[in-house]
């Protein structure tokens, strides 16, 4: 048997509202909106960049990241390349093992401190960063040409802004590390 209609109470009333009179939540532009613009602009540039190197070197992005902070900062543990490159430690970990396990990185015990471990690149590892890094920079000029030098600079100024003043909002001593 149907039950019969209950009038609402005073609280469900209250409950509704008139959604005419609300006004429309704000639109996610999501071509306009900048995080997803700069991921996709960074992931095609990676993926271009990758092409040029993975099948003469068979590296993954992420080893061509490790390889280039290793090149760059070495001798460094494990989680200094993880700060540095800004990727996640599984990421990392399973980049080094592959290069660990083709010659291109080794891992000591750094000298002033024993229960700390440091990453560099081997004799191998340095040979293929110094003909990868050519070929990176070449990259990074194409792209730069594209752009006039007073917006070079006004761009690179602005990603460093940007870089920093998303430091601070996530964390705010993270903009004074640089």
């Amino acid at each position: 048997m149907p039950r019969p209609a209950q009038a609402p109470t005073r609280r469900r009333a209250d409950a509704f509202v008139d959604m005419s009179a609300r006004e429309a939540p704000p639109t996610l532009d999501l071509e306009r909106f900048l995080p997803y613009r700069l991921s996709v602009l960074a992931q095609r540039v990676s993926a271009d960049l990758h092409a040029r190197y993975a099948g003469r070197f068979g590296l993954t992005v992420a080893q061509w990241r490790v390889m280039a902070c290793l090149g760059r900062f070495a001798p460094v543990s494990a989680n200094e390349v993880c700060v540095r490159i800004v990727m996640d430690k599984v990421a990392v970990s399973r980049a080094l093992a592959a290069m660990t396990s083709t010659g291109l990185v080794e891992a000591t015990t750094d000298p002033l401190d024993r229960r700390r471990g440091v990453l560099r690149l081997t004799p191998k590892g340095r040979d293929v960063h110094a003909a990868i890094a050519p070929l990176a920079l070449d990259y990074e000029a194409t792209l730069w040409a594209g752009l006039t030098p007073g917006e070079r600079a006004a761009f690179d100024a602005l990603l460093g802004k940007l870089d920093t003043h998303a430091r601070s909002m996530s964390d705010p001593d993270a903009a004074d590390t640089g």
